[in-house]
């Protein structure tokens, strides 16, 4: 699933890439930001793996997410970590709700926590569940994989009566290899599906990424590729059921939008592609309007690669992301990762480089900020045990 590019750059960018890792070291020190681990994955019960799920934060400020792996299917788990760092599985998953647990959860005022699930289910197609309560969940809906959708790959979004709103990676209109381009769906209080939207390939193809709704009921998101089949779009679905799209990626400005949620503010929506941008490792993006872009960052594997996790947004306008390899040559040489920032005014900062010790290394998923501004994430791997971690960086 995870791809990752990498490119010789030459001399000249060489140099100026040097440069600009000195001036974020300089920022990255002033910053004094500190990484505390507060909890590592072992592999087994308690899970492995967390993979594109953004945290979510309780009042409290527990953190929840998901694991692609352990549990005591091996099919990965629901967690709570403390923030004494103790972790407590909520849910540790079973075909018959789900498999292939790629995205996080979400919550609903009486602490119910919904996901998708991208595999198994009744019909092997993937599933929307729900947990209700410690060790109890159930499959809300299970896809057939045919015009209803399949294979749903991150978490859903949740309107004020109930309904909840995603994206599935296949099914729907035939097309794209015969698998079907992927929808927009529906699911209502009352557990009934609706398609709102099956990609045609023309419009796009194979949406991964999360969605999010503006106060209209308008819902917007990306597409993994266009009808060229090359780089992806950012669409916006009315209540209507009509369907523009606001974005087409050329490579240069960005390419293959992943998995992870847009913020939406002031009009504008900001985001991350996996690859493309002017070296190839992905890039930073704001969409301003139809048809009009411009790329915040690219990074160039000195400052990050593969930005997966897209970006979360402060009340001052600064953004703050992952990026799942990149900076130095270990983890599996195609470096560990850093969590960075982008300033209100455009300055770039690393704010913490993994190392693939005790810290983790290959953040995929998005971050969390606390009212204090606390920033919570995971890393895919490494840690104590290997199978990844929990952590907190603070300013």
């Amino acid at each position: 699933m995870v791809q990752v590019r990498s490119q010789k750059p030459s001399f000249r960018f060489f140099l100026l890439a040097i440069l600009s890792a000195l001036f974020a070291f300089a920022n990255q020190s002033a910053h004094a930001q500190t990484l505390t681990t507060l909890y590592s994955f072992k592999g087994g019960a308690d899970g492995g793996n967390p993979y594109f799920a953004a945290l979510i934060l309780d009042a409290q400020g527990n953190v929840y997410g998901t694991t692609f792996s352990g549990g005591t299917q091996g099919m990965g788990v629901v967690y709570r970590v403390t923030t004494a760092g103790k972790e407590q599985v909520i849910y540790s998953f079973e075909s018959a709700v789900g498999c292939l647990i790629y995205g996080g959860v979400i919550t609903d005022p009486s602490g119910h926590l919904y996901g998708t699930a991208g595999g198994c289910g009744a019909n092997n197609a993937g599933s929307v569940y729900e947990i209700t309560a410690p060790g109890t969940a159930q499959a809300l809906y299970s896809f057939t994989g045919g015009a209803d959708g399949g294979n749903p790959i991150d978490a859903l979004v949740r309107d004020s009566a109930g309904n909840l709103y995603g994206t599935t990676n296949e099914g729907g209109a035939v097309g794209c290899f015969g698998l079907g381009c992927g929808t927009v769906f529906e699911l209502n209080s009352a557990g009934v599906e609706s398609v709102l939207r099956a990609f045609t390939g023309s419009d796009g193809e194979n949406p991964v990424g999360a969605l999010v709704r503006d106060p209209n009921g308008n819902l917007y998101g990306t597409a993994g590729q266009d009808g060229s089949g090359c780089c992806g779009t950012v669409f916006q679905l009315a209540p209507s059921g009509t369907e523009t799209t606001l974005f087409n990626f050329s490579g240069g400005n960005g390419s293959g939008p992943g998995p992870n949620r847009l913020v939406l503010a002031g009009g504008h929506l900001y985001g991350t592609t996996s690859v493309g941008g002017a070296f190839g490792d992905g890039a930073v993006i704001e969409v301003k309007g139809l048809e009009t872009e411009q790329v915040l960052h690219s990074f160039n594997g000195l400052d990050g690669l593969n930005p997966y996790g897209g970006v979360i947004r402060d009340a001052q306008g600064n953004l703050y992301g992952t990026t799942f390899g990149g900076v130095n040559e270990g983890c599996n040489t195609v470096g560990c990762g850093d969590v960075y920032e982008i300033s209100a005014s455009g300055v770039f900062t690393v704010l913490y480089t993994f190392t693939g010790g005790t810290d983790g290394g290959n953040p995929a998923g998005g971050l969390v900020m606390d009212k204090n501004g606390n920033l919570y994430g995971t890393t895919y791997g490494y840690g104590a045990h290997g199978f990844g971690t929990v952590f907190k960086l603070t300013p």
